[in-house]
């Protein structure tokens, strides 16, 4: 269950705890950060993703029509940058590229934004969660997959997602 971070109220500030608007919140990390994006409802959970050598992030998309898509981020190689991938019903066990493909509805870098408006790059596992995420030409891309409209998804959320929360 998330807790709203409208929620809180300043009490003591004690360490591991930030200031953001006047009202003390504690920290929480992207592993169990909750965004959200106001124009469709849609929502962004990050869960641990374990140890895996490879994935550094995993989270779910939860669109309208109890739509969710499976999130995963590795970092590539060369220049570094966390390489984001969205996928809805991909098939268990060992799959082909073009499998995978079909399933994948959208495949980017995750950047992040704080309250002054600093771009970065969505950290891994272990790091406070960004204010903001950017997920660029999400929109467009779910809006072209074969999970929007029919018995599908009907709402294409936009590419910035705000921090909401976090699970307990």
């Amino acid at each position: 269950m998330a807790r709203s971070l409208g929620s809180a109220r300043p009490i003591v500030l004690a360490a591991g705890m930030v200031m953001g608007s006047g009202v003390a919140y504690a920290a929480c990390p992207i592993e169990l950060a909750v965004y959200g994006e106001a124009q469709s409802g849609s929502e962004i959970d990050f869960t641990p993703s374990g140890r895996s050598a490879t994935v550094t992030n995993t989270f779910r998309m939860i669109l309208d029509n109890n739509v969710v898509l499976n999130g995963m981020v590795m970092w590539n190689e060369g220049v570094a940058r966390p390489d984001g991938a969205l996928m809805y019903k991909c098939p268990e066990g060992d799959v082909t590229g073009d499998e995978l493909a079909a399933c994948s509805f959208w495949h980017g870098v995750i950047y992040t934004s704080d309250d002054k408006g600093s771009i970065g790059l969505l950290p891994a596992e272990g790091v406070e969660a960004p204010k903001t995420l950017i997920l660029p030409d999400l929109g467009p891309a779910l809006h072209r997959s074969s999970a929007y409209g029919g018995g599908g998804f009907s709402k294409v959320p936009w590419d910035v997602f705000a921090l909401k929360g976090c699970q307990e």
